[in-house]
């Protein structure tokens, strides 16, 4: 299997990668929604630019670094619209904002006055507003304003300061009962906002986990999803996908069997990671589902099962991660397959790019 790949190595399918995106474009399309792509899973600007010309209005992305880096890649030139979709502080990293805006069409998210307020000096001397998402908690519990109320005073705020826009409202949603809370939260907050005299052009939601659910909530204009282009074993957990839609497999090879029921693979937590999503083992192991992957040190990967592994020392299998954006960022190139060739290999150009 992949005899001239060396192990561990991840692998993506891209006929698969293809389908995905196109799969979902039309579905957002169907619904009347804008797709905008998280580039965090593929951490790639060649897979950035085939989501744009696929009909994405454009890209999400969390650093400032993965914005430069996905403007500084192959197909960099279909990359015209980004969002940065995280709180911005500090002058160093507010200078390299406003050279992206130079580069493209840029808007931000914020969920607090001293944000806006940098966000605001810092772009008061440029001919063009920066547009600001205002990020609401509708139950993730992560960053975001926890009240309509609050969502509203911070859009009257950014309206009232120089350089900056209030471009509309975005979450990020919890995992249960996403649509009810989403739906009530941007109800209330819609009629707030527009009674007091501001527009809500845009209302942006996101989480692969539900994103065959987008149409539930009607008051979205806008998508945010990053692992269906990939998928991975916590998607197919949660019904969004099957293993046929897994783009991405870490390809390992067993280095020991030390009991019938055991059997060590040369993946550990370095590139399967340790992100168990909530889920039993670290992954699954394509074409044996009664395989567990229990443990796992920095090299090693140890399977177990009830009875017998059937597995052998030199043997190559592949492993559909709980989590496939992580195991992107551990890597510092994938291996593009198709139709069972080995094609290149690709840098991950936006692997760690956490400023």
């Amino acid at each position: 299997m992949y005899t001239e790949i060396d192990t561990p190595s991840v692998l993506i399918d891209t006929n698969i990668a293809k389908d995905n995106i196109k799969k979902y474009q039309t579905y957002c399309t169907d619904q009347g929604l804008n797709l905008r792509p998280h580039i965090k899973t593929h951490k790639l600007p060649y897979f950035a630019g085939l989501q744009v010309e696929a009909g994405a209005v454009g890209i999400t992305c969390q650093k400032i670094s993965e914005a430069e880096a996905m403007l500084d890649g192959d197909n960099s030139n279909l990359i015209k619209n980004i969002l940065l979709s995280y709180n911005i502080l500090g002058l160093s990293k507010l200078e390299r904002l406003k050279k992206i805006s130079e580069r493209v069409k840029l808007s931000v998210v914020a969920d607090n006055i001293d944000c806006i307020e940098g966000l605001s000096h810092a772009f008061s001397d440029l001919s063009e507003e920066l547009p600001i998402l205002i990020e609401v908690d509708t139950g993730a519990l992560r960053c975001g304003v926890m009240t309509p109320q609050e969502a509203c005073d911070l859009a009257l705020r950014v309206n009232e300061l120089p350089g900056v826009s209030f471009a509309g409202l975005m979450t990020y949603p919890p995992k249960s009962n996403s649509a009810t809370t989403m739906n009530n939260f941007f109800n209330e907050a819609k009629n707030l906002i527009e009674l007091s005299g501001l527009e809500l052009k845009t209302i942006s939601i996101g989480g692969s986990p539900q994103m065959w659910k987008a149409h539930e909530v009607p008051l979205a204009t806008e998508y945010r999803v990053g692992t269906y282009i990939y998928n991975d074993k916590s998607l197919i957990v949660a019904g969004a996908c099957t293993i046929e839609d897994c783009a991405l497999t870490i390809l390992a090879t067993v280095i020991s069997t030390p009991a019938p029921n055991r059997a060590v693979i040369d993946a550990g937590s370095k590139v399967l990671t340790s992100d168990l999503m909530g889920l039993e083992g670290h992954g699954l192991i394509v074409g044996y589902p009664d395989l567990t992957i229990s443990q796992l040190s920095e090299e090693h990967g140890c399977i177990t099962s009830n009875t017998s592994t059937n597995l052998r020392v030199g043997q190559r299998i592949q492993v559909i991660p709980n989590h496939a954006c992580v195991v992107s960022n551990m890597v510092d190139h994938v291996v593009f397959i198709e139709d069972d060739q080995v094609l290149m290999q690709k840098p991950v150009v936006a692997r760690g790019k956490v400023w």
